[in-house]
């Protein structure tokens, strides 16, 4: 007999890899970002030899024509290959590309010389851009659409994981290249030549795959949701940026992650010149470029979950500091190995803020925006990189080489990379800030000491009453008719019939003075009433509620159930009226005494859906227009993004037995002792209550 609340022993769908078609393809995508990175690396550092006894000035001019030659066709040329890519046979086409990609990249090595480096790596480019639409437009017709997330996710790790194996593998191969080159004089005169043959048979191997790839389906076969209509990166970013801006939330997150995504950039765009300043060559310049992505996949799998306690908005802010301030140290460390562990840090706090703000803005922006967001925000990063890798070089041959005398002796040197990535970390530092002081969710809590706290592995310190709780506190969140009302009570008796002492309460309304309050707050006749005096009334009802109901009953140690707590004035108030959070914040952490709950559940419904199944005349709040509980909900999402280890996030849409399956789960995980299984068997159904 099965347990209810208990996940049943089920056959778990196949992993995506296992459909042959598709690891085909995935496997051919992999070779073929092994191979864009290796070509990235080993053009940029083949560019700066064939210019090294030119001067630094010329050197840095080389290198950035490389970077500008490689991003321009994606930014120029990017919307009609892909309008031309989805007219053709996909298959054919990345066949082709393919065999184009090792012929011209074939080529280079053979040739020699930096005009034909510019002219092959532009071509390199173009092709390319058939390659990826079509790519992109085949991946739904060979994985189930229940499986094409996690086919996506597959995508973006072979994407960018491949990076940090490309620098290795060119640092690998320069060392070979030396040791052969005694023996094989055109090997000794061209020190990235096998870099370049590897990279050629990248594409080469990968066009082998594609051929045998029969299941691709023709450009008519496929469905209209399949096909690739992009319109320009720059038009991305004006359309983008016009519904961004007016969310303050998101704006910082999008210029945080930009800062973020510029000073690793800055670190790419320069590497070449400054490891050669530092005495290192091919490989040491592999191992500082691989340094970057090493240290960003790092800090995107552990940096959150190294400090579990941090507010996520706190956690972001000062992840883009740390990054400048650890670039300022690599531009000022003149120690090749202290450099290349200072870029892997750097890389480690900027992976952790893109991850944190990729995830926030997944939670903050409603679904039709959503797709529209996260292209604004790759085809940003996609020009800030163009003018970060074209522009640090240069602005590094502009300034030059400059000593600092001592006594007639050169004591420290102080060249055009070391210049522009202070600058970059000056930039860094300050976007840093500005994030930080715009999406600061712990107003009037220090900072220093927060982030102490949180490396300990506590909580944050907040102001507290004399009275310390014994018992539990959960909290049920969520918008109208998300059917939080419903799951509160429903978890309320399930947890008595366990034998737990259960105190179920509710706000506004949950005392007598709580009572009149609700009465002024919800009445519809009320709808003159100002946010402020809003904002003030629901504080001192929660004043009430917690000094009468909430503490009390946990100084006995009582389980309390609340529906509604401090999150919906952020919420409602915060992001619905548009007062300020922080002065919400304030307002209701000072009524409360500081008191928050051990578990916050947020049901999570579309107000669409929620709305609809209300009955009855509706209240003050919820004749509110669909606007405004639009932001209530993403604010509901951004606060459980802010702080994963207290909330539960739940689909509201799910049938209601499943919801409350989850939320079982999840208390089990937190209660002293664990529920009793055999007491659950005996529970009986619940009627629905409507919120």
């Amino acid at each position: 007999m099965t347990t209810p609340g208990r996940n049943t022993a089920r056959r778990k769908p196949p992993h995506v890899l296992a459909n042959a078609p598709f690891r085909k393809l995935w496997t051919a995508m992999a070779v073929c970002s092994l191979g864009d990175w290796l070509n990235l690396i080993a053009l940029t550092a083949l560019a700066g030899n064939l210019t090294a006894g030119s001067g630094y000035r010329i050197q840095s001019f080389a290198i950035g024509g490389v970077f500008v030659a490689k991003m321009l066709p994606a930014i120029l040329l990017g919307p009609l290959a892909g309008a031309f890519a989805d007219r053709f046979d996909r298959r054919l086409t990345m066949v082709v590309a393919d065999v184009t990609r090792f012929a011209l990249v074939l080529s280079i090595p053979l040739v020699g010389n930096y005009q034909w480096i510019i002219i092959a790596t532009f071509l390199v480019e173009c092709v390319n851009l058939f390659w990826v639409p079509a790519k992109d437009a085949t991946v739904p017709n060979l994985v189930p659409k229940e499986r094409l997330e996690a086919a996506n996710q597959l995508n973006l790790l072979v994407t960018y994981g491949t990076a940090p194996v490309a620098a290795l593998l060119f640092a690998l191969l320069s060392v070979v290249t030396d040791l052969l080159g005694a023996f094989v004089p055109y090997l000794a005169a061209r020190d990235t030549s096998l870099a370049l043959f590897v990279n050629a048979l990248a594409y080469l191997v990968s066009a082998v795959i594609i051929f045998t790839l029969k299941e691709i389906p023709k450009t008519g076969a496929t469905s209209p949701a399949a096909r690739v209509s992009t319109p320009s990166v720059l038009r991305q970013i004006v359309d983008g940026w016009r519904f961004v801006g007016r969310d303050r939330l998101v704006r910082g997150l999008i210029i945080g992650m930009i800062g973020a995504f510029a000073a690793g950039g800055a670190v790419v765009g320069v590497a070449k010149l400054y490891v050669r300043a530092l005495g290192g060559g091919d490989p040491a310049y592999g191992v500082v470029f691989g340094a970057v992505f090493l240290g960003m996949a790092a800090g995107m799998f552990f940096g959150p979950r190294m400090l579990r306690e941090l507010s996520r908005r706190r956690l972001f802010g000062l992840s883009i500091i740390g990054a400048g301030v650890v670039l300022a140290a690599v531009a000022l460390v003149h120690n090749l190995a202290i450099v290349v562990m200072l870029t892997t840090l750097l890389g480690a706090c900027a992976g952790t803020a893109w991850i944190i703000g990729y995830t926030m803005i997944g939670l903050e922006v409603e679904d039709g925006l959503r797709g529209r967001t996260f292209s604004f925000l790759q085809s940003l990063a996609r020009v800030t990189l163009l003018l970060v890798v074209a522009v640090v070089p240069t602005l590094a041959g502009l300034f030059g080489t400059h000593g600092f005398v001592f006594r007639g002796e050169t004591v420290y040197m102080f060249d055009g990379s070391n210049l522009v990535l202070l600058i970059g970390a000056l930039l860094a530092v300050t976007v840093g800030l500005l994030a930080l002081r715009q999406m600061d969710d712990r107003p009037g809590m220090s900072v220093l000491g927060d982030l102490v706290a949180a490396l300990r592995g506590h909580t944050s310190p907040v102001p507290d009453s004399d009275e310390h709780p014994r018992g539990m506190f959960v909290a049920f969140e969520g918008g109208e008719g998300s059917g939080k009302t419903t799951q509160s009570r429903l978890l309320a008796i399930w947890l008595r019939d366990q034998g737990f002492d259960v105190v179920q309460t509710r706000e506004p309304g949950s005392t007598k003075v709580g009572m009149r309050l609700r009465a002024i707050l919800l009445d519809a006749v009320h709808q003159g009433l100002s946010a402020r005096s809003e904002a003030l009334l629901y504080a001192a009802d929660r004043a009430e509620h917690v000094e009468k109901v909430i503490r009390p009953a946990l100084g006995r140690g009582s389980l309390v159930i609340s529906d509604r707590y401090v999150d919906s004035s952020l919420a409602y108030q915060g992001a619905g009226r548009a007062l300020d959070p922080a002065d919400v914040e304030r307002l209701n952490r000072w009524a409360t005494g500081g008191l928050v709950p051990d578990l916050t559940v947020l049901i999570d419904t579309p107000p669409s859906v929620g709305l609809a199944r209300l009955g009855g005349a509706a209240d003050r709040i919820e004749s509110e227009p669909l606007e405004f509980h639009e932001r209530v909900r993403r604010e509901f999402r951004a606060l459980a993004a802010a702080e994963p280890e207290r909330y539960l996030v739940v689909d509201g849409t799910l049938p209601q037995d499943r919801i409350s399956q989850i939320i079982h789960d999840r208390m089990r995980e937190i209660m002293p002792d664990p529920v009793p299984q055999e007491a659950e068997d005996a529970t009986g159904t619940i009627p629905v209550i409507r919120d």
